[in-house]
């Protein structure tokens, strides 16, 4: 639902469940070690600083979220990729605890 904050990727509105898939390099995974290769590479201060943002605008998404009532459910890509079942099967459980 693209009026929710932060624009969750899946949305069940009547369980307000907001489910965002996040992209490992666009969100931080690994913060740690990607920061490092970052710092290493072409427009290091640029790309550590939008990373970074990004993080902590995904934390603040989450915070206003849930203080609207909404459960939120995240998924780093290559989680989704590697076992999409088990993401599948996450979100059924968050389903049947709403409801």
């Amino acid at each position: 639902m693209r009026t929710l904050p932060g624009k969750p990727d899946i949305v069940f509105r009547a369980a307000r469940l907001a489910i965002f898939c996040d992209g490992d390099f666009w969100h931080g995974r690994y913060w740690r070690r990607l920061r490092d290769a970052l710092s290493h590479g072409a427009n290091a201060t640029y790309w550590e600083a939008k990373i970074a943002r990004n993080r902590e605008r995904d934390l603040e998404i989450t915070a206003i979220l849930e203080k609207q009532g909404w459960r939120v459910l995240r998924f780093w890509e290559t989680d989704i990729l590697a076992d999409p079942v088990r993401a599948a099967a996450q979100i059924r459980r968050c389903l049947k605890m709403i409801h």
